[in-house]
């Protein structure tokens, strides 16, 4: 089984980190989802991220944890707040922040290509045919869709004091692509308390924070860190005579994942690392800039052979290029966490082959029936696209330029904005008729075995914030020459790049409450 490629993310930095371009279908990896996610997340940063010296101080204010387990602890469901702000009458007002790209293009350089329009479509359309079948137990979902600038923290902060204080009243506030990020998440569910759904997740302690009223469609990046030790200690990539590296950026959110989460999972395996922290600021690309080169000879001095990057793709690149110059090539522990497997494959065959062809890491995402609008029996869409599908397909059955049949991309806006809405259908259903946080969010907390896209399963639980139960581990392959690992199942047309299952999905490690 392998994911074929259809976005590049990003293209080279040397001409800008926010810079989008297109490649060929045969090569096009990145779907509007993550590309979007990414670029926000990195604009984001600029406004609200800490430095590394600020980390213990968050944690003082925040009560995040800073060395060892995690110490915050989640608050239980049957402690929500029993408001029903936000159900009006026979309605409920939802909130969808949808980032203004307009906004973004004009600021930070890059192309306008992203289906901007079709998030808004994909938004009113999902949420239409939930109310046309009968609503929420008679309630209609009242759309609230804001467009907003996310390198204004001030703004942000702005909309979510109106949303949680002011006028209209939000009943909840739902991301399908995971935009709305990191201290925006926490003004909604800590202080606001009002029910988030959101694809951007980090470690244990933020839902914590946040709970009971923030949820992901995201895994937890500990589970996830856990998995790629897991992984790597079995795979013969971790212990032994393997010299293991982590390059941690100075993001406080990095520095919390490396000393309470990853740091103690490969101690419990007998392994010290090597640690060399890096400056994640995209504002500060010279200072980047000029570390990792220093970094990767270091790391190739002290004989490192497998490096864990715990780093923002703005990263992931200079490090990526001082690897090539210096022609040092060990192996990458990829993962979920900044999503650095899906954006590696964004960076082959061009520019570093050599550096990434053959990579492998842990993924919670489905690739595998990408733009096949056939079901999943059939090499196709997992059910929980399938279903967003055939909604989309019924009010849109345009094919798209250039393609022969009609379809939804597997990880793009349209099956992240269906999931998320959907997913919040069912636990208020679920809720009943007496809708309110409390009754909400406890029936958030039994929804099991949930059909998602992004990821092929969602299940929560009174202390299991985040849904993605399962991970695969995936290898990057360049397609030169072509061969039959990289072909797409409908038109058996060879794909430029592809990443091939190395291992089928199994549980994500459990985290303890």
């Amino acid at each position: 089984m392998s994911g074929w490629a259809r976005w590049n993310p990003l293209s080279a930095l040397a001409r800008s980190w926010g810079h989008f371009v297109r490649r060929s279908p045969a090569t096009r990896l990145r779907t509007v989802a993550i590309v979007v996610a990414v670029v926000v997340g990195l604009v984001a940063y600029v406004a609200i991220a800490p430095s590394s010296t600020s980390v213990s101080a968050q944690a003082a204010a925040g009560g995040l944890s800073t060395g060892g387990a995690s110490s915050t602890r989640a608050v239980p469901v049957d402690r929500a707040s029993t408001s029903s702000r936000g159900v009006v009458g026979n309605s409920i007002n939802v909130v969808f922040p949808v980032v203004s790209l307009t906004s973004l293009a004009g600021k930070e350089g890059f192309a306008q290509d992203v289906e901007y329009g079709e998030q808004q479509k994909a938004i009113r359309l999902f949420v239409k045919h939930i109310n046309d079948h009968g609503g929420i137990n008679g309630r209609t979902i009242n759309p609230i869709i804001q467009t907003y600038d996310p390198a204004s923290s001030s703004d942000m902060r702005a909309l979510c004091k109106t949303w949680t204080e002011g006028s209209p009243a939000a009943f909840a506030v739902l991301d399908g692509l995971g935009t709305w990020q990191d201290s925006n998440q926490l003004c909604i569910t800590q202080e606001g308390h009002t029910p988030f759904i959101g694809q951007w997740s980090t470690v244990t302690d933020w839902t914590n924070l946040g709970s009971p009223y923030l949820w992901w469609t995201g895994p937890d990046q500990a589970a996830v860190l856990a998995a790629v030790v897991s992984w790597g200690k079995s795979a013969k990539l971790l212990g032994g005579a393997r010299k293991v590296g982590v390059i941690v950026g100075n993001r406080a959110s990095d520095q919390l994942a490396f000393q309470d989460y990853l740091l103690p999972d490969l101690r419990k395996i007998g392994v010290t690392p090597v640690v060399e922290s890096i400056d994640a600021n995209p504002n500060d690309t010279a200072t980047t800039g000029a570390e990792a080169p220093v970094i990767i000879q270091q790391l190739r001095a002290d004989g490192v052979n497998s490096i864990i990057p715990l780093i923002p793709f703005n990263v992931f690149y200079p490090l990526l290029q001082a690897q090539t110059s210096q022609q040092y090539f060990p192996r990458l522990l990829l993962s979920d966490y900044e999503s650095s497997i899906q954006v590696a494959l964004g960076l082959i065959p061009i520019p570093y082959a050599k550096a990434l062809n053959g990579q492998e890491g842990v993924t919670t995402m489905t690739l595998g029936g990408i733009d096949d609008n056939r079901p999943q029996s059939q090499g196709g869409y997992d059910p929980g696209v399938r279903a967003c599908y055939k909604v989309w397909h019924k009010a849109y059955p345009q094919v798209p330029p250039g393609n022969s049949t009609p379809y939804i991309e597997e990880q793009g806006p349209i099956a992240g904005w269906c999931q998320v809405i959907n997913l919040f259908a069912t636990a208020a259903r679920a809720a009943g008729r007496n809708l309110n946080r409390r009754t909400f969010v406890t029936a958030m907390s039994k929804i099991n075995n949930y059909p998602g896209t992004y990821s092929p399963i969602l299940s929560y639980g009174p202390n299991k914030h985040y849904g993605p139960t399962e991970y695969q581990v995936v290898r990057l392959h360049v397609n030169q020459p072509p061969s039959s690992q990289c072909k797409m199942p409908k038109d058996h047309v060879p794909q430029g790049t592809c990443w091939v299952q190395v291992r089928s999905w199994q549980p994500l490690p459990t985290l303890s409450p």
